[in-house]
């Protein structure tokens, strides 16, 4: 496969942060793989300020495509048919101009090992007429395009327009036959920023074209919450977060705007599983008030798969693993199990995701109807999940 951004030198990685030298890493939704570096669209939020990436617009690879194909297979949290995969979800959009052909390349070099796995394609570009056909070639790749639309229209926070995004998934979800599907990943929604009424009804109307729909807030980390002090930009919180801000008041009235959806879920990969006719990877039947939006016929998919591991089971999958040897079982019920002893969160995901079912870290505890989200916006401290 040909290069097509400019390949780093080994002396140009070794001066970039630790953290975006690693170009495998596993986050909640998938095994990320981030082998190209760099974009453009500058959304103020970008999770390119903790990877300490902000400064580089323009994509730069580290390695081939075929390189980092070999590098994600051979991961030892990668799992043929199970882990999911998600593609360029870090440091650039997959379908920049520049990075499109690496993007393909890496979907139909996985797809040619007869891999089954899901991969997550998150896109706020352009995409083009003839990416039908291309995508529809892939034989076995179970693909989800999420496309990241905010209505946002303050230029300071999003220079690059969500129509575009909205161009798109219109474009990409006519063909009533195809084999990839197609999300709105309505995302980031901030109070007094782009939750009016007309915001509201318009991402509604919008959600009837895609297979399903994901609402979920800002991710406020330290980082970030600087650049905004930075450049007076105006600040959504006085406080920041580990999790995604999503204040309950916030919550409700996407509910009720979406009360006759029979396609809206609060986590990402209930809303990719049900794309696909497939029970939740992560596992969330658990924590059942995360299911009061979800139709039957997924709850039913999800019912089905439930099964919640023995302390046992879970010493087994884990003991593949140099740095879970410290891993401490607290607890398990049949919303989740309960954790510590794990030096990140990534053996935590592979376990999750090996099991399909929830796995918490105890550090970082979960609230009984907050959704697995910040604080932030909701009353009352409840100990549950």
């Amino acid at each position: 496969m040909a290069t097509i951004v400019p390949l780093l030198s080994r002396e140009q990685i070794e001066r970039l942060p630790e953290r975006a030298r690693d170009v495998v890493e596993y986050r909640k939704s998938g095994l990320s793989l981030n082998h190209i570096q760099g974009c453009t669209l500058d959304c103020a939020y970008c999770i390119r300020h903790i990877y300490e990436l902000w400064g580089q617009r323009q994509p730069r690879a580290l390695m081939t495509d075929a390189q980092a194909v070999e590098e994600l297979v051979n991961h030892r949290y990668f799992q043929a048919h199970v882990t999911p995969i998600q593609l360029f979800n870090r440091a650039t959009d997959p379908f920049l101009p520049a990075v499109r052909p690496h993007t393909f390349a890496v979907l139909n070099d996985l797809d040619k090992r007869g891999l089954t796995n899901h991969v997550l394609v998150i896109t706020r570009h352009r995409m083009q007429p003839e990416d039908i056909a291309r995508l529809n070639n892939l034989v076995r790749l179970k693909v989800t395009l999420l496309f990241t639309y905010s209505g946002i229209d303050d230029e300071r926070i999003e220079p690059f327009p969500s129509s575009v995004a909205a161009d798109s998934l219109k474009l990409m979800s006519t063909p009533e036959r195809r084999k990839y599907r197609t999300i709105l990943y309505w995302r980031p929604l901030v109070p007094g920023l782009n939750d009016s009424p007309e915001h509201l009804d318009e991402a509604f109307h919008l959600s009837q074209v895609a297979d399903a729909t994901v609402f979920t807030g800002l991710f406020y980390r330290d980082q970030i919450a600087e650049y905004y002090k930075q450049n007076g930009l105006p600040e959504p919180y006085e406080d920041t977060a580990r999790r995604k801000i999503v204040p309950e008041t916030l919550e409700r009235r996407v509910l009720a705007t979406f009360a006759t959806s029979e396609a809206l879920f609060r986590k990402t990969s209930c809303a990719v599983a049900y794309a696909h006719a497939l029970p939740d990877y992560n596992g969330h039947y658990g924590i059942r008030e995360l299911c009061d939006i979800c139709p039957l016929s997924q709850l039913r998919r999800c019912a089905e798969a439930h099964q919640v591991p023995t302390v046992e089971q879970l010493w087994e999958v884990a003991e593949v693993l140099p740095e879970a040897r410290d891993l401490v079982v607290k607890d398990i019920t049949a919303r989740a199990a309960v954790v510590s002893g794990l030096v990140s969160e990534q053996p935590r995901y592979y376990l999750q995701h090996t099991l399909g079912f929830q796995v918490h870290d105890a550090a970082h505890p979960h609230h009984v109807g907050r959704h697995g989200r910040a604080d932030i916006g909701w009353k009352g401290r409840e100990q549950g999940d």
